[in-house]
């Protein structure tokens, strides 16, 4: 259970009548709701307020049962209503009855608030934070504009509730906002004899959070209309048990409050340490440290020549050009550094190597490894759900979806190459823009119902020799290696980077054995789960 699961819980103990012994000497809610009846009808007789034509008594019948009276004598059983059952000297009414709810108002069209003091505050619902009102940012309105709104204020006395955009905040207005305009987006809460914050309490329970909910997601109105918020149903106590409730939470909640303080840190520090391991996991496994080495296996040097002579291959029956075939080897040699045998040229490439490797294992360009490397095309798009595209949002680090995919015209498909067409196993990196450059998933056509689909001008497809785990090869471009100096291999301004093919090509990347490739994936994925 969490800050807030608890401090729900406690609430909802409290407007139950759980939270502090009933008091038989009490005088009893029955006798303030007539209290209340009578205020407002004077209220009404002096013009003070407009008479609620909505009026009435919830009473339980002989029956068992739950009735409401209304002001022009209809009856209807509420059964369905009552959520439970309260103890004796308390009373089941609708918010209406014992409070008048009223609207703030909008500045004119065309008119701004003003950081300068004019005298006149104006309280917006950016400001109502944590039942009460910030006065860090209190915006004014200049003396025309207070002419035309001041008869919308809220009081000291009031409570406020939001009614739009953020709905269903309640809260208190501070002394120093006394008689300040009130947005358009609250609305205020006027009453007597009840305790203020015991109304306040009870307004933020689940009791009347649920009804909330359920009135604005079952209409789906964007604002929540006063006539609603006065058919709000609370249960109503005697009055000096609602101010032993008051004491009651106001002595618990500043410890749900540290309580909830701690739980938001630690599972900050959980997040944030889950992140770490996983990042932990993924480097140890791409420098050789997550699984044994096996002496019996087909070394990476092995492997690199099996790789090569399969390209070749293809070069002979068509299927690749003879470009895409480097002759590239990557050593250390005996000064302890390492170079690359680029097409005959020795280059000295240590600054490019970021750690050692196990023997058995090979520093190789992406490309060596990989029968094609392409960023997609730009599409023309189409209304008909039939071919799609994978764009940036497609590809997240949680995996591979096509749910906001858009589609392109189906007259353009013929235009598409056959190795344009995705595989099942390819690599989509993003490669452009700030704040998704780098991100990659694996493409699973399996979660393609559609059967085709190909990749946008934003996404490089990577696609690996069937020698490869692309799992593995995922591992490492997720890894701290790649990702944390991935701006730095990226051309052009910030908010514009992008990964070229080229260099996308050009990445150095510790090459084990095939069946290690698969321990390590396994292994990653075992751990993953554990963190889960």
């Amino acid at each position: 259970m969490d800050g807030k699961q608890l401090r729900n819980s406690i609430l909802q103990w409290a407007i139950q009548g759980k939270l502090v012994p009933q008091d038989p000497n009490d005088e009893p809610a029955s006798v303030l709701l007539e209290r209340i009846r009578e205020e407002k009808a004077r209220l009404v007789k002096e013009k003070k307020i407009k008479r609620d034509k909505n009026e009435s008594i919830i009473y339980r019948g002989d029956d068992n049962s739950y009735y409401e009276k209304f002001s022009d004598g209809k009856v209807v059983c509420i059964d369905d209503e009552i959520p439970f059952d309260i103890p004796s000297g308390w009373e089941w009414c609708r918010l209406g009855c014992v409070s008048t709810i009223t609207g703030g108002k909008r500045i004119p069209a065309g008119r701004n608030l003003t950081s300068y003091d004019t005298g006149h505050k104006y309280i917006r619902v950016s400001d109502m934070k944590n039942g009460s009102v910030l006065l860090d940012n209190i915006q004014y309105v200049t003396e025309d504009i207070y002419q035309l709104i001041k008869a919308y204020t809220i009081s000291k006395n009031d409570l406020y509730i939001t009614v739009a955009g953020t709905i269903g905040c309640v809260g208190e207005i501070p002394e120093e906002l006394d008689k300040a305009n009130l947005t358009e987006n609250a609305n205020k809460i006027v009453f007597s004899i009840i305790d203020k914050r015991f109304l306040m309490y009870a307004l933020q329970s689940e009791l009347v959070q649920s009804q909330i909910k359920a009135c604005t997601t079952k209409v789906g109105q964007p604002k929540l209309a006063i006539k609603r918020i006065q058919r709000f149903l609370i249960a109503l106590p005697p009055l000096n048990e609602q101010r032993r409730i008051v004491e009651a939470l106001e002595e618990v909640i500043p410890h749900i409050l540290k309580f909830e303080q701690a739980q938001i840190y630690l599972d900050k520090l959980n997040t944030n340490l889950s992140q770490k391991i996983r990042k932990s996991v993924l480097q140890e496994a791409i420098q050789g440290n997550l699984v044994p080495q096996d002496d019996s296996e087909e070394s990476a040097s092995i492997l690199l020549q099996r790789i090569k002579d399969e390209k070749l291959r293809l070069v002979k029956e068509g299927k690749l050009k003879k470009k895409d075939v480097i002759d590239s080897s990557i050593y250390r040699g005996d000064d302890n550094k390492y170079y690359e045998n680029l097409n005959g040229e020795v280059i000295d490439i240590t600054d490019q190597i970021p750690f050692d490797i196990p023997t058995s294992w090979r520093w190789v360009r992406l490309e060596m490894i990989c029968l094609y490397i392409q960023r997609g095309k730009s599409p023309k798009y189409s209304p008909i759900k039939q071919f799609p595209v994978v764009a940036q949002k497609c590809n997240q680090w949680s995996g591979f979806s096509l749910e906001k995919a858009l589609f392109i015209d189906p007259k353009t498909v013929p235009s598409y190459q056959g190795e344009r067409i995705l595989q099942n196993g390819d690599l989509l990196w993003n490669s452009t823009g700030l704040g998704t450059l780098g991100r990659m998933a694996i493409y699973r056509s399996d979660l393609n119902p559609y059967g085709w689909a190909v990749a946008d001008s934003h996404v490089t497809v990577i696609r690996p020799m069937p020698q490869i785990v692309s799992d593995y090869l995922f591992a490492y471009f997720a890894s701290p290696t790649v990702q944390t100096v991935i701006e730095d291999k990226a051309d052009g301004s910030t908010k514009q980077k992008e990964l070229a093919t080229s260099t996308i090509k050009g990445y150095y990347v510790p090459l084990p054995p095939t069946n290690e490739q698969m321990r390590i994936v396994q292994r990653i994925k075992t751990l993953f789960q554990s963190l889960n």
